[in-house]
């Protein structure tokens, strides 16, 4: 049976917390198990001193663990570290007893923000990591030892996983307990909380059309609909700006202003999320995908995948495209 220590502390966000709860509890359940079987996660929540926390939302959380307790089992197979409002002013006693501690866990892993305290007490030195989107900029100002990438769900590095905002951390739970426990027990936990199981770390924290802004000038907006509607239509930035009714020089710099990226960058994003969504959710094969999301070849979806992805569209449908499903050319 495996440990599994979630510290919890003042302004901690609640789902950061039960998130993960609720996966490893859902592998002691009864679906996932044999009948009479012993359960695969001993989970205990630990706070400085044993004392209830009040989360960022303002429910009261009740630990069953005080960290500072000598006698506690020994060093956790799993330790979570989660984020919240408290970790802009972390308590030197919790970093310091991250410090002392946290090496010593088979596994560390945080949660949103819970980055920054793992990065407080040095443990993320020299490391890739990842946390919310929009705290990314103050990990890496704060933190220059670390590589912060901003893009995935969640990123592992050795025995140190740190995972994006909020409900990233059910998806880096549920690839824990797949990697423990099987794909089929993970599935199945996925399906009783009603989440996909197979977002993989690598894919992006927004959709192409969230990490973008929707333009402020409705022919702008409609060029982005049209993109998103039309992925296999000729979309250079000529044609856009024919539709935008502008010059292809007036077009790419109102697009770049508005949008956020040059409408070339925006095209390659809306092109490669829809190919991944097919290639997980459809039998269809890569020459056909290519053809439906505009690649032209298989080949030019194939680069896009690797540069994109670090893998190419076989082996990302092997990882993530469910087993029921088979594949035609």
């Amino acid at each position: 049976m495996r440990t599994v220590l979630i510290v919890i502390f003042d302004g901690v966000q609640s789902l950061d917390v039960t998130g993960p709860l609720e996966v490893f509890a859902g592998a002691n359940s009864g679906r996932t198990r044999p009948a009479g079987g012993s359960p695969c996660y001993d989970i205990r929540i630990a706070s400085l001193g044993g004392h209830p926390v009040r989360t960022s939302s303002g429910l009261r959380l009740a630990p069953d663990w005080d960290l500072r307790d000598a006698s506690q089992p020994n060093a956790p197979d799993l330790l979570i570290v989660p984020g919240g409002e408290g970790t802009r002013r972390a308590d030197p006693e919790l970093v310091l007893w991250l410090q002392e501690h946290g090496r010593d866990a088979a596994r560390l892993v945080s949660v949103c923000t819970g980055a920054f305290l793992l990065a407080e007490a040095g443990l993320l030195d020299g490391r890739r990591v990842t946390t919310h989107w929009a705290y990314c900029p103050t990990l890496a100002a704060r933190f220059p030892g670390l590589t912060v990438d901003p893009d995935p769900i969640f990123v592992r590095d050795g025995n140190v996983l740190t995972s994006a905002g909020v409900t990233a951390g059910i998806d880096l739970a549920l690839a824990l307990v797949e990697e423990d426990l099987g794909r089929d027990a993970a599935l199945e936990i996925a399906r009783h909380l009603v989440v996909f199981l197979r977002r993989p770390g690598n894919q992006a924290q927004f959709s192409a059309q969230l990490s973008a802004q929707m333009a402020n000038r409705e022919p702008l907006r409609d060029v982005q609909r049209w993109i998103a509607d039309h992925p296999d239509a000729d979309l250079t930035v000529e044609t856009l700006a024919r539709r935008a009714r502008l010059s292809p020089r007036q077009f790419a710099r109102a697009f770049a202003a508005e949008v956020g990226m040059p409408p070339g960058r925006y095209v390659d994003r809306v092109r490669l999320e829809l190919a991944r969504h097919r290639m997980e959710d459809t039998a269809d094969g890569v020459e056909q995908t290519a053809r439906f999301c505009g690649y032209g070849t298989p080949e030019a979806m194939r680069r896009a995948f690797i540069r994109a992805l670090g893998v190419g569209p076989d082996e990302y449908r092997r990882r993530f495209h469910p087993a029921t499903h088979r594949t035609r050319t």
